[in-house]
């Protein structure tokens, strides 16, 4: 099954360049063809193709959906961006795929990268989307001050976990410490962790100190293996 992506195809019934080159060069559709479409939003569509124009297919909507989650809850996975780019490129299509309603790159005061190209994410994203068969997208935000980024997780409301690497401290096995169907944040730090400070506020804040195991893990891995905690928690 193919998906194909239009954000607002409810107001302007026409897919994007790169998803009309796709439908009508690559997959060769003509007028009359029958194609799926989500918005990010949650629907999905049967439409049917009226004008097979390689950079401006137009469409007609048969029949809209809605498409649940297959969780509940909301998770939020703010994490430092690695040096290197393609690792968080990775780590965007992985939680897209997983299932992830919100992707914050946090800047803290130990990043070795400072800034990102968000609408390149955006498009990893949902492509990553269109591949799962998922019907939302998740929000990218920009790149984003740690302190700034918890105080919108407070204001959310999410329960907040702090996963950082200190053996003397008393930490919870993420898995133990969350409950499948709430809404939460995990904050996630940079190649070389959490600074003391940054540790201080956010335990000040509220945030649950929490290990992903023993293991010493990358900054991608520990936010992917957070995103599959919360995932798996949802089945059991």
């Amino acid at each position: 099954m193919i998906q194909f992506y239009c954000p607002d195809i409810e107001l302007n019934p026409v897919l994007p360049e790169s998803d009309s080159r796709h439908c009508v060069k690559v997959l060769r559709m003509d007028a009359g063809s029958e194609l799926e479409i989500v918005d990010g939003k949650g629907h999905r569509f049967l439409c049917r193709l009226l004008d097979a124009h390689p950079k401006r297919a137009m469409i007609e909507i048969v029949k809209k959906e809605r498409v649940e989650k297959v969780w509940k809850g909301s998770i939020t996975v703010a994490v430092a961006p690695t040096k290197h780019i393609d690792r968080m490129e990775w780590l965007t299509e992985k939680l897209t795929e997983t299932g992830v309603d919100r992707i914050v790159p946090l800047l803290c005061r130990r990043s070795e990268r400072k800034e990102i190209k968000r609408v390149r994410l955006e498009k990893i994203a949902v492509s990553a989307m269109k591949q799962s068969l998922k019907a939302s997208l998740p929000e990218v935000a920009e790149m984003t001050p740690f302190s700034q980024a918890l105080k919108e997780a407070q204001a959310r409301g999410d329960r907040l976990f702090f996963a950082y690497c200190d053996r003397d401290s008393m930490r919870l096995n993420l898995a133990r410490a969350m409950h499948a169907g709430e809404d939460v944040t995990v904050f996630i730090g940079p190649e070389g962790d959490f600074s003391p400070e940054e540790v201080k506020e956010a335990l000040d804040a509220g945030c649950v100190p929490v290990t992903l195991g023993d293991n010493r893990l990358r900054t991608e891995t520990a936010a992917l293996t957070a995103c599959t905690t919360f995932q798996v928690l949802q089945q059991l």
